[in-house]
């Protein structure tokens, strides 16, 4: 069976895409994925999403739009798409043995924080390890965090953190920064910021809650401790978008390249969310965009009727 509209991607780009052209008698497929959810499965307390003012969990917030999408009546499936064909039309995407074919396609596939790989790392996510300094920085008022990053967007991540934090450290396995002059000398000129170059994060420290941190010295090997309430990982981001490669066009990053109407350079195809988006990656700016791409692929498909 062709369908008008199949969604990759469950997260809250790809359900408020579901949302709207559900309520458009579309009947989208989307394919939620096995991680369904997207980064909010893995927030504890989203404080800053409009409409919950005493804040709301992470998944909490996603299985509201779930069931909002399927209400209206989208069909959701939690599978990955695993390939697509977008040189034809209808467009095909396989997930798992089987296959869906769409006269238009919305990809929300997101996008997931470069991770230093360590044990600690994924046992303490979302219990003092984060990488949104927006999204977590104000329960650490009066704390003490750490940031890792040489960056721009760590140095952001930093300064931003000042805000709440009585101390900042920013960690660099370097003693040069990638990051641009100005940001540079703006985290330097901020009392609350410390440095540690040189340095990489060995481990994270706690249980049940960050402590603290283990680093090493990368001239010297020497170890070191470093008390922490809070850890903020700002090394980069991965676009989930390697299935639509060659495909559809992609920044050197693998970000999908989208114009303001969330139009692809495939007609038909469109994309929202992270994985368009690498400058602000909220929850409520991919929500955003997932109405804008539902509109779109509502007014495409009425000029292909």
């Amino acid at each position: 069976m062709e369908q008008n509209i199949v969604i990759i991607g469950g997260g809250p780009a790809g359900y408020t895409a579901a949302i709207y052209s559900a309520r458009a008698i579309l009947e989208p497929l989307v394919l939620a994925g096995y991680s369904s959810g997207g980064q909010l499965m893995t927030t504890t307390e989203v404080e800053n999403y409009p409409g919950f003012p005493q804040g709301i969990l992470g998944p909490d917030l996603m299985d509201n739009m779930k069931v909002q999408a399927e209400r209206f009546g989208a069909k959701i499936i939690y599978k990955d798409a695993t390939k697509v064909d977008f040189s034809k039309k209808p467009f095909e995407i396989t997930y798992e043995d089987e296959m869906a074919k769409a006269k238009a396609v919305i990809i929300a596939t997101g996008a997931g924080p470069k991770k230093l790989g360590i044990e600690s790392e994924k046992r303490l996510w979302g219990r003092g390890v984060s990488s949104c300094a927006t999204c977590d920085g104000a329960f650490y008022k009066g704390k003490e965090v750490a940031v890792v990053g040489g960056g721009d967007s760590a140095m952001e991540e930093a300064i931003f953190l000042t805000r709440f934090a009585n101390k900042v450290t920013l960690i660099h396995r370097r003693e040069q920064f990638r990051a641009s002059k100005i940001m540079i000398e703006r985290a330097k000129k901020n009392p609350k910021i410390a440095f540690a170059l040189n340095k990489t994060v060995a481990e994270i420290q706690g249980d049940g809650k960050v402590t603290g941190l283990a680093l090493q010295d990368v001239k010297t090997g020497k170890s070191s401790n470093l008390k922490a309430d809070g850890f903020f990982l700002a090394i980069g981001h991965i676009p989930t978008s390697d299935i639509f490669k060659g495909q559809i066009d992609r920044d050197a990053e693998g970000y999908i390249l989208a114009n303001a109407k969330t139009e692809t350079n495939v007609p038909g195809v469109f994309a929202c969310g992270d994985v368009v988006d690498h400058r602000f990656r909220q929850a409520v700016t991919a929500a955003g965009m997932g109405c804008m791409a539902a509109i779109s692929a509502e007014k495409y498909l009425e000029s292909i009727s």
